[in-house]
């Protein structure tokens, strides 16, 4: 039953796609979301409804006329696996935490480092990530757009040297305080207090 679900690269892209994102996307959709060939998303499709994870559905109401032609597909909550399966996929996103500790050096000297949105599941979360210190811009954008790629997912990133973070932080500012005092993972904090 596993090798049916972890068959191939492409399955692995579409179960990211229907357990971490919300909604119904149709083949050419998913096709772009995901960078795979049109015929590897059909048939990667075809194996996840007959296993049933994947459901078609008719198209959104106030989709243009001509989406209503289409087939439309998303994830079937009531699929028995389907909650086991999410929560192995958002704990695929904890791992990034060890990758930013490999590639902190390659980042700068980074003195604060915190998961936040996406990497929790808090979608009210202003940023994904906030880094403070002195970041190598150029290294960070690579890295965020390795990530997002993985994820299928745009990572909303937010960077500020120490001095600027300290001076937030002094003065309480409002962005700063929501996402220190939301859901967060803190990977690195060498700042000093």
């Amino acid at each position: 039953m596993l090798e049916n679900l972890f068959g191939s690269r492409t399955r692995v892209k579409l179960l990211k796609l229907f357990l971490l994102s919300e909604g119904r996307f149709f083949v050419r959709e998913i096709a772009r979301l995901t960078g795979e060939e049109l015929n590897s998303v059909r048939r990667e499709l075809k194996n996840l409804v007959e296993f049933g994870l994947v459901k078609e559905v008719s198209a959104e109401v106030g989709r243009a006329a001509k989406d209503e032609s289409k087939k439309f597909y998303e994830a079937d909550v009531n699929f028995v696996l389907y909650d086991e399966l999410k929560n192995l996929f958002l704990k695929t996103r904890l791992l990034v935490e060890r990758l930013f500790i490999k590639n902190a050096k390659r980042l700068g000297h980074v003195k604060l480092l915190v998961l936040s949105g996406f990497f929790v599941n808090d979608l009210d979360a202003k940023t994904d990530l906030l880094i403070a210190g002195q970041i190598n811009k150029r290294a960070l954008a690579g890295f965020i757009n390795k990530i997002s790629h993985e994820f299928n997912q745009p990572i909303r990133y937010t960077t500020m040297t120490s001095t600027e973070f300290n001076y937030r932080h002094k003065i309480t500012d409002k962005f700063l305080f929501e996402v220190l005092e939301g859901r967060k993972i803190v990977v690195i904090d060498n700042l000093e207090k």
